[in-house]
């Protein structure tokens, strides 16, 4: 039996070369995977010796050669393969073992252009598909986890069973389309005007989850190419994240990141139960945590600036799940410990936001750009005789940026850089308004309301009216938009038009 070995991490490689060794295994391999065998008295073969050739241009070409790839994916049940390979004196290659060049590591590490195209695995690659494609006679092996399997395996007297060799090919084509997705995702870049042709999901799987959203559901972390952000998260302390945690998590610190200013969320089932701002973390905590207090037991916290000791000691005076911040200073820490249940979190390095958004349906998926607008009322209008004063506009502003965070139909009630009343999705409009202002209670009468989408009918704008809303902004464009705007008028609530709407489904 003949084996090559190229693979970039060396870790259980001493090991596994030293079991294939036992079982008289003749191996061979590229540079560094020679040398490390080598230096640990395992006898192996340079590549060189199959192909005839050195390697050239600084390694680019190391194993791509008929001689290889004849020797992989020749075919042991059609003698006619065999014949050639004899005739050409080539050697059969029956396990492969190779893992890549680690480009997301160095895209993750902040490398310039031409260092992370350099890390573009190009041999490996090719030699792992072939591998795979002729499973039924040769394994293709990429996970250093996966090295005790196969020991035993090829000892085992009954042979290597199919069911491993699938398992295995499945495992290398896997990894392969992942690692292809993720050059394709880094030289797309964030920003790409259209969506591509050809769109793949790739990810390396970061650990299993408990469960999914519910026990019986399974559930992984995976993560992508320069994947900081929150699937790149520091974990503080805490219990073990769970997958209802990490999308709440992400909801929240999308939210934050929509302000400039020091902002604060708290995120129950996906939706917002307190949004405000402060002058600081620990003042924008307690704004947001008063929108909603029942609601907001148990739910995930975000902040847009660091936890200092005076929100760190604010956290704790009530339950949460998790708290996501861009840092925590030591008191903030130590504080934090009296709850060690509560999984605190500190996001990688990247962008806090989606650029695209992603989702299955039975046959395919769908894909669309992120929702990145909607934090300026730049481009709105006023349609109503009353016009909202300055401190009114900054409120209308704070609640359309929220608004777009909560799942339709949403309604925001906010007054003064904080949420007062959330009403979240409802399959009518008017009940989304009824809703928000029963938890507003008397916070209402003054605020402001955002609506994510127009008003089919004016019930709504008269609901807010009688509880006391004075502005309301909504992206119009209904049919009925003059009832609309009458209603408003009626009451003497102010009304803006963005022309923009802003569902989430």
């Amino acid at each position: 039996m003949n084996a090559l070995l190229s693979v970039s991490d060396k870790s259980g490689l001493v090991e596994f070369a030293r079991g294939l060794d036992g079982l008289r295994v003749t191996m061979y391999a590229t540079g560094g995977t020679e040398r490390a065998l080598r230096e640990a008295n395992i006898p192996v073969h340079a590549l060189q010796e199959l192909t005839g050739f050195p390697e050239l241009l600084d390694g680019r070409v190391k194993t791509l050669h008929p001689n290889v790839h004849a020797g992989i994916l020749a075919r042991r049940d059609e003698p006619r393969h065999l014949q050639e390979l004899a005739e050409r004196e080539l050697k059969l290659i029956d396990l492969v073992v190779v893992n890549l060049y680690p480009f997301v590591e160095t895209v993750s590490s902040g490398a310039d252009h031409a260092q992370t195209i350099e890390s573009i695995d190009i041999g490996g690659v090719t030699l792992l598909r072939a591998a795979a494609k002729n499973h039924d006679h040769v394994l293709p092996v990429v996970r250093p986890s996966d090295y005790p399997a196969v020991l035993a395996a090829l000892k085992d007297p009954g042979g290597v069973p199919a069911s491993l060799r699938r398992h295995l090919a499945a495992v290398a084509f896997g990894h392969t389309a992942a690692y292809d997705a993720a050059i394709g995702e880094h030289l797309r870049g964030p920003n790409a005007s259209t969506l591509p042709q050809d769109f793949t999901l790739g990810g390396h799987k970061v650990r299993d989850l408990r469960y999914g959203e519910n026990p019986h559901q399974s559930a992984a972390l995976y993560r992508s190419a320069g994947g900081g952000g929150i699937a790149g998260a520091r974990q503080w302390q805490g219990l073990e994240l769970s997958y209802n945690n990490l999308l709440d998590a992400q909801a929240a610190w999308s939210l934050v990141a929509d302000f400039p200013a020091v902002a604060v969320a708290i995120i129950k089932h996906a939706n917002p139960c307190g949004v405000a701002l402060g002058t600081d973390a620990a003042e924008a905590f307690d704004r947001a945590l008063n929108c909603d207090r029942r609601s907001a037991f148990g739910g995930i916290v975000a902040f847009n600036r660091p936890v200092d000791a005076a929100a760190g000691q604010a956290l704790v005076g009530s339950f949460f799940e998790v708290v996501v911040a861009p840092s925590f200073d030591e008191a903030a820490l130590e504080a934090m410990t009296s709850r060690p249940k509560l999984r605190v979190l500190q996001p990688g390095q990247g962008p806090a936001q989606l650029d695209l958004d992603a989702r299955p349906i039975t046959g395919g998926f769908l894909v669309q750009t992120a929702d990145q607008t909607g934090g300026t009322l730049g481009e709105s209008r006023v349609v109503t005789a009353t016009v909202p004063d300055e401190l009114t506009y900054k409120d209308l502003q704070f609640a359309w940026t929220v608004v777009k965070h909560v799942r339709s139909n949403a309604i925001v009630l906010a007054h003064e850089g904080a949420a007062v009343g959330i009403g979240a999705g409802q399959m009518s409009r008017v009940e989304a308004v009824e809703l928000a202002v029963h938890r507003a209670g008397p916070r209402a009468a003054g605020s402001v309301l955002a609506s994510d989408g127009f008003f089919p009918y004016p019930d709504g704008v008269e609901v807010a009216a009688r509880a006391g809303v004075r502005a309301i902004v909504q992206p119009g464009g209904s049919v009925k938009d003059g009832d609309a705007i009458a209603a408003a008028d009626t009451a003497g609530v102010a009304m803006v038009f963005t022309g923009e709407r802003h569902f989430k489904h």
